[in-house]
């Protein structure tokens, strides 16, 4: 007698169910006024455990462990040298714009002309 395995199926309307979830928790961050750090980083993770879910299940990668590292931290260093390689001119930009004179204001002009 033959065996038959039967390779269970993940249940697509419980992953449905918890992206849905995610989904409202993400508009309930967006739309309150929060630091945009906080904001940020809340959306962020929320993106990413909607992005594992549906790479697991619907792409069906759950059991390419080591490919889906590769392709998932490649980029996330990416982003990471890069944030820290620009750094510099985001606070330079910001440290020009306080010294920056301000529209609208006056400026007195000397007359050396006599």
């Amino acid at each position: 007698m033959a065996e038959t395995h039967h390779k269970e199926h993940p249940k697509y309307m419980n992953i449905f169910w918890w992206l849905l979830g995610l989904t409202i928790v993400e508009v309930a961050v967006a739309i309150p006024e929060y630091a945009t750090v906080l904001k940020a980083i809340l959306l962020i993770g929320l993106a990413c455990g909607k992005a594992i879910l549906v790479a697991n299940y619907f792409m069906h990668l759950k059991f390419e462990r080591k490919t889906l590292a590769v392709i998932v931290i490649t980029p996330f260093l990416i982003c990471v040298f890069l944030v820290f390689m620009l750094m510099p001119d985001i606070m330079a930009e910001k440290r020009l714009e306080k010294f920056a004179p301000q529209s609208g204001t006056a400026t007195k002009v000397i007359d050396t002309s006599h």
